[in-house]
């Protein structure tokens, strides 16, 4: 192994941390059934003012490991995941992994055609979704081999009052599902868990398959990523090793999603198999994580550089102590140096005696691999690799390692790197590439640098994609979707510059010659576009071309329009 690989600079700059950690060989189940025992009434996580204990969570993961059982799923089966952070997405979660089954995660919001491929693609035998996106499942259950609904209920998981307010307001405008629907109710799930008595655990090893999560990867193609169980594990505890100051009951703050490695691997994994205290937000604003921030008192809070952004302009925050954080973590997207100040300086004045700390990492690791450390920053860098994990930069697309200081290709190494991308083994071999150091690298597509005391330094996106409020966007997608539809010829779709999310989509379409450019057509287009796309991927606007703007080989010139959509948004503002 080459000296830059083989340093670990965690070693140097956090004292006594280890290099190299002695990691848990077990399933995610077994990690948090571990916790446990050790502290049964110790609170795991808390939903809109209800408390459960660790005891109950496993004793919940249980009944819902019972019930899938009961309804015939096997070892080896894929169940799709389509819920916010809630108590019952946790349940099946683990339940899941429990009898030796795959979570397939995914996105609630997804449009109807997104949620068949994730089923088709994945061969989900059964899936879990909230009431109010049922009307997408059924619409395309057909489809699919899904034998199984579970509908669940954010009420089902409220009691008194908290229930009265929930079905007086946002209850109220969730469509009634016909009794005689071919689904089974929470309630329904666990009867079918109380009335089965056979045996439901299933030995499943530390490196067998247990997650898919999704990704564009670098070829902006929707990949499902086979995660395993040292995966997750791995994870959770480089998180703490990287956070000395983390003790058993802190509270996270679990506003990022659980359907994303960040939300799944750093939010509530991370804390439940080393014994922390989840804050599940199933849906929130700015104003919302606020409140929840302080009303909780949270210890650590996780969030991308559009939440942070927000957070300084809310009046709520006036005068509010922060003095409960112990970590403010920063990823899924760039954190500028000038924002970073503002929101150091925000911590400072609410008596937080930390400051934000960025991270990196893909969800071909299951989520971050690369943290600033609490007592040591650089400007402009994303930190240092968690322990066991291993950063290089080289010459693009090559095994030839760059010096320090030059800019290249970022390649991560460890226990958190995924097992294949899922039925793409052509991908998984361009991704996952095993060097002459022995170690199984994946090649990120980002570019970076590295300084000589192992500091990283991300540069930019090697792929095209667009990130907007911490969702990938890939363009490539979005544009074969609109290319499908029989009045468009030819479609680019780019990232525009948003003062709230970063960037926001827009699309520009060439028609076929007997289309009219009017705003019939775009509506059109755009109604069809809310079939086929997530509702965080939709265009905000489509804009007709006559002709596209071509690069010398003849592609699309989607920096031409980038360029052009700058310009005018600078002249509107003048």
């Amino acid at each position: 192994m080459s000296e830059i690989t083989a340093k670990t600079p965690w070693v140097d700059y956090l004292g006594d941390l280890p290099k190299s950690l002695d990691y848990f060989d077990g399933t995610m189940f077994e990690a948090v059934e571990k916790i446990a025992k050790e502290y049964p009434e110790n609170i795991a996580f808390d939903f809109m003012g209800n408390s459960t204990t660790y005891k109950k969570l496993v004793s919940q993961i249980i009944l819902c490991a019972k019930a899938l059982k009961k309804m015939g799923i096997k070892e080896g089966d894929r169940v799709t995941v389509a819920m916010p952070n809630c108590p019952q997405s946790v349940y099946l979660f683990y339940a899941i992994n429990l009898i030796g089954a795959i979570g397939n995660m995914i996105h609630p919001l997804s449009a109807e055609k997104e949620i068949e491929f994730y089923l088709n693609e994945s061969k989900s035998v059964a899936a879990i979704t909230l009431d109010q996106f049922y009307g997408k499942f059924a619409s395309i259950r057909n489809n699919t081999s899904v034998k199984n609904i579970i509908i669940a209920s954010i009420k089902d998981e409220l009691s008194g009052i908290l229930k009265l307010g929930y079905m007086l307001t946002s209850g109220r405008k969730i469509p009634k599902i016909k009794k005689d629907a071919p689904i089974l109710t929470w309630k329904n799930f666990l009867d079918l868990g109380k009335a089965f008595s056979g045996e439901y655990k299933v030995v499943r090893k530390s490196e067998d398959p247990a997650v898919i999560l999704y990704s564009g990867g670098t070829t902006g193609t929707t990949k499902g990523i086979v995660l395993t169980n040292r995966n997750f594990n791995a994870l959770g505890q480089q998180v703490v090793a990287a956070n000395p100051i983390f003790e058993v009951g802190d509270k996270m703050l679990a506003a990022m999603p659980i359907f994303h490695g960040f939300g799944l691997g750093v939010c509530i994994h991370a804390m439940l198999s080393q014994g922390g205290r989840c804050i599940l937000v199933p849906r929130f604003t700015p104003k919302s994580y606020a409140k929840d921030l302080t009303k909780n008192r949270c210890n650590f809070i996780a969030g991308v550089p559009t939440l942070y952004e927000a957070l300084l302009r809310l009046p709520d925050m006036d005068g509010k102590d922060l003095s409960c954080l112990k970590g403010v973590f920063s990823g899924g997207d760039s954190l500028s140096i000038e924002l970073k100040k503002k929101l150091d300086k925000f911590l400072k004045d609410h008596n937080a005696s930390i400051q934000v700390r960025e991270g990196y990492g893909t969800t071909e690791t299951v989520t971050a691999c690369c943290l600033t450390p609490s007592h040591m920053a650089k400007e402009g860098s994303i930190g240092l690799p968690f322990p066991d994990t291993y950063i290089k930069i080289v010459e693009p697309d090559t095994d030839r390692e760059l010096p320090y200081g030059e800019e290249g290709e970022i390649l991560l190494a460890g226990p958190t790197v995924m097992k294949e991308y899922m039925d793409h083994p052509e991908e998984t071999a361009k991704t996952l590439r095993t060097h002459a150091d022995g170690l199984t690298w994946v090649y990120t597509g980002d570019l970076g640098v590295m300084d000589e005391q192992g500091f990283v330094y991300f540069k930019g996106r090697g792929k095209r994609m667009i990130i907007s409020s911490g969702y990938n966007i890939y363009p490539a997608q979005l544009e074969n979707i609109l290319d499908a539809h029989p009045l468009v010829q030819m479609s680019c779709v780019i990232g525009v510059p948003d003062p709230y999310k970063m960037q926001k989509v827009k699309a520009f379409v060439k028609l076929v010659s007997d289309a009219e450019p009017n705003d019939t057509t775009k509506q059109i287009l755009l109604e069809y576009c809310k079939k086929h796309i997530a509702k965080y991927a939709m265009p905000y606007d489509i804009a007709f071309k006559d002709e596209m703007p071509k690069t010398l080989v003849g592609k699309v010139a989607y920096r031409v329009l980038e360029e052009e959509e700058l310009k005018n948004s600078g002249e509107d503002k003048n």
